[in-house]
């Protein structure tokens, strides 16, 4: 990482209408990233981003994350060769969030299910209990032939 990102202003003026990104990372130094195709605009995943993760993402154009499970950084589609080629960054009033529009490349698929969206089901009510139901199906990849021996990406 070659810069550090400022702390983000007291005035809520310059914070909104200002230059400056200044990104205002949680208790735990992360920032929600939302992700979408810069094509289609589908909704493709969330996932947090920690001050690495974010200036390697703008530094390289590819998208980069911080997983919480594994607590480390994450080159989303290393593994995969799925890789998120960042188009678009955008942040929220107080930028506590990103919003990233990428084209992903490999299978076209960002789920490590195989699926193209993390977004594949749905949550209803079915008798009082709430259920989720599958409403995507098809895999742009075997996930156990991608990922044997290794972490998900």
């Amino acid at each position: 990482m070659t810069f550090t990102f400022k702390a983000p202003p007291g005035d809520k003026s310059a914070l909104e209408t200002g230059p400056d990104f200044t990104p205002k990372f949680d208790e735990k130094g992360l920032v929600t990233a939302v992700v979408t195709d810069a094509g289609d605009g589908q909704l493709l995943m969330v996932a947090h981003m920690n001050e690495e993760a974010l200036a390697l993402t703008l530094e390289s154009g590819v998208a980069h994350y911080f997983s919480r499970s594994r607590n480390r950084i994450w080159k989303k589609g290393e593994t995969s060769g799925n890789l998120q080629m960042v188009k678009e960054i955008r942040t929220d009033c107080d930028q506590d969030a990103v919003w990233l529009k990428v084209t992903v490349g490999g299978h076209d698929a960002t789920c490590h299910t195989g699926r193209r969206s993390c977004f594949y089901r749905t949550v209803s009510l079915v008798d009082g209990a709430p259920v989720v139901a599958i409403t995507d199906e098809h895999r742009h990849f075997d996930p156990d032939e991608i990922y044997s021996g290794s972490n998900k990406a």
